[in-house]
């Protein structure tokens, strides 16, 4: 998801956790584990509301911790020291896989066809 996609002032930790694709008790985890970069709003029900800025830091966290395999420590040290390197390779990444999915289509098109 890109970052124009994600029109509201808030989300729903169910709605993150869908954008982000992790379960909603990572993001929980998370939120405890950076806590400068992730602090969701809480209202009376203590329910926890996201802004779009958080949620694409999520996503970030995710690529460090999921994709690089950083362990929480080191991935925390990377977005304190070098946030805006590591959200360019998340962008480039997920264009990559917008440039595959496509070719996977055209490809299948063309199979069709034969």
């Amino acid at each position: 998801m890109e970052n124009n996609e994600l029109s509201k002032v808030y989300y729903r930790i169910a709605e993150v956790s869908e954008f982000v694709g992790v379960p909603q008790s990572t993001l929980r985890y998370w939120e405890k584990e950076f806590p400068r970069e992730v602090k969701p709003m809480r209202n009376s029900g203590n329910i926890r509301y996201y802004t779009p800025e958080q949620v694409e830091t999520l996503k970030l966290i995710k690529f460090l911790v999921h994709t690089r395999g950083m362990k929480v420590e080191a991935a925390r040290k990377e977005l304190r020291g070098n946030s805006k390197n590591v959200s360019r390779r998340v962008e480039i990444i997920e264009k990559l896989q917008e440039v595959r999915a496509e070719l996977k289509n055209i490809l299948g098109a063309l199979e069709k066809r034969r």
